[in-house]
């Protein structure tokens, strides 16, 4: 069982439908690399998309698992408090020059609150920013599980790391998020991008390593600057507000009583010993 943060407990059958969902997100990220002459995916460009459809109904599958987790009337009203905050700040960067702020809040809010709550976090912000902009489209799904990876990743970092180590790790760990995103978003629009006739081109049933090489240098003529840009910002801004959004959110999941950090409440507290009351008789 994955264990972290009471916000949204993780049970078993959760745990079974995570794994579900990142294994058809791995398949609807990086068929490209699996493409071969004579399958499906080279005959039928719709696959693609047929994926991306198959992907919303596992993440729907995954939380509703989620609500079976015992989530409370407290952790929904945190999650939608900080999907709110991460989806307001979306437009201020939109994505100009890489510059993205939604993933501060998915990342912390995953590392205070648990996996589950990250995995959870990551899409409802992803989605709510996407209804504030008009940015629902097939790239959706896609964008959803690369910021719930990037939430549930932040909740499964060691428990045991606090301080200015906390906050070195997590910087790195952000910006690791921030470039990976962006490739991973390159990888599921790349074959429709560009003609069959480029240098840049996907070509279905090409070998693994021509296939990748043929990417990375699609990827840095079109986004590297912008990728690493994203993962330049989120370390800085982790660096830089880490440390007090941190201790706000650690200081609201005490007072909600559900932080890993308290002691747990599910066993029974132990019954106080009975006394025997003496009578004395007074003759």
């Amino acid at each position: 069982m994955i264990t972290g943060s009471r916000a949204l407990p993780v049970p078993p059958r959760t745990v079974l439908a995570l794994m579900l969902a990142s294994l058809v997100g791995i398949l609807a990220f990086g068929w490209p690399l699996f493409a071969g002459r004579g399958t499906l995916l080279e005959r039928n460009a719709s696959a693609p998309l047929i994926l991306g459809a198959v992907l919303v109904g596992v993440m729907a599958t995954v939380l509703v698992a989620l609500g079976d987790g015992g989530i409370d009337v407290k952790a929904i009203a945190i999650l939608g408090l900080l999907s709110g905050v991460g989806a307001d700040l979306r437009p201020l960067s939109a994505g100009s020059a890489g510059i993205e702020f939604v993933f501060f809040f998915i990342i912390l809010g995953g590392r205070v609150f648990g996996p589950g709550f990250g995995f959870a976090l990551g899409s409802t912000t992803l989605f709510a920013s996407a209804l504030l902009t008009g940015g629902v489209g097939p790239w959706l799904p896609f964008q959803m599980l690369a910021a719930s990876w990037s939430g549930m990743g932040a909740g499964l970092l060691p428990a045991r790391v606090r301080g200015r180590t906390e906050i070195v790790v997590l910087a790195f760990y952000a910006a690791l998020c921030g470039f990976v995103y962006g490739q991973a978003m390159n990888l599921s629009f790349w074959p429709f991008t560009l003609g069959p006739d480029t240098a840049l081109s996907f070509v279905p049933g090409a070998p693994l390593g021509e296939t990748l090489t043929t990417f990375f240098r699609f990827s840095i003529a079109t986004s590297f600057g912008w990728d690493l840009m994203r993962a330049i910002v989120l370390a800085g801004g982790v660096a830089l507000i880490g440390w007090p959004v941190l201790a706000a959110l650690r200081r609201t999941a005490r007072r909600a009583f559900f932080s890993a950090a308290l002691p747990a409440r599910d066993t029974p507290e132990p019954k106080p010993k009975e006394t025997k009351s003496l009578h004395v008789v007074v003759h």
